[in-house]
């Protein structure tokens, strides 16, 4: 079974969050319900702009662990790199 990493936020350079899952729509339908995360409901983080699919979930979960120990400057570099526009890619993976 396969997996997600993805980085939420709440505007351009906000708060982040790494998060990773097998299902990354029911994740996303969960946060933006205010079911996920308690620190993703304090915040109102609910904009998608990164996601990284993986094969196996033992790798999403390797790499989760990665970016949550990274530098703040690293993970919006990796951020600016794949989304400069800092866009809520949700409706782009929910809707291929």
């Amino acid at each position: 079974m396969g997996g997600w990493t993805y980085i939420l936020t709440n505007k351009p350079r906000g708060v982040l969050y790494v998060g990773v899952t097998s299902d990354l729509a029911a994740r996303m339908t969960q946060h933006r319900s205010g079911t996920g995360s308690s620190f993703c409901r304090r915040y109102g983080l609910k904009r998608l702009v990164l996601a990284e699919t993986h094969s196996e979930i033992a790798m999403a979960i390797a790499r989760e662990k990665t970016l949550k120990a990274w530098k703040r400057d690293w993970k919006i570099e990796l951020i600016e790199k794949a989304n400069p526009g800092w866009d809520d890619l949700f409706d782009h993976l929910a809707h291929p």
